[in-house]
């Protein structure tokens, strides 16, 4: 949608949401663009990937491989909120391996197995996309 833009979305029989475009903010650092809106009437605002002008496609993150028991994948789309391992770190399965915050809550993820890291693709505060690949055993 383009500014000024409106639609109109039936979620079920009878029920229908208007929505309409007001502005589109300028790409963050993180590729990340703010999206000004009404639905029904109501105004608010959301961060989404740009993908008008391909700012994030450039930031776009390794995928984990299924099956890959070496490859720790993100379970959801969140923000790191702590780190707990660096290369080259001995870890015991179970041990916690970094925090993901999402909608408020925070979730750790624990190694499945035990190991030495070879690869930790993310920092404290970066954005990451389900099935992101971030962090890789030897």
């Amino acid at each position: 949608m383009k500014p000024e833009d409106e639609i109109f979305v039936d979620i079920e029989k009878g029920k229908t949401l208007v929505i309409r475009c007001l502005a589109i903010g300028e790409t963050d650092d993180k590729g990340m663009m703010t999206v000004f809106f009404e639905l029904n009437g109501q105004p608010r605002r959301v961060k989404v990937p740009d993908r008008i002008h391909g700012a994030s496609a450039s930031r776009a993150r390794r995928k984990a491989e299924p099956g890959n028991d070496a490859h720790v994948g993100a379970p959801m789309p969140g923000v790191v909120s702590t780190l707990a391992v660096a290369v080259g770190q001995t870890v015991k399965q179970g041990d916690v391996l970094l925090s993901i915050e999402a909608m408020k809550m925070e979730t750790a993820l624990h190694a499945e197995r035990g190991g030495i890291i070879s690869e930790v693709l993310v920092k404290a505060g970066d954005q990451i996309d389900a099935k992101d690949l971030l962090v890789v055993f030897e």
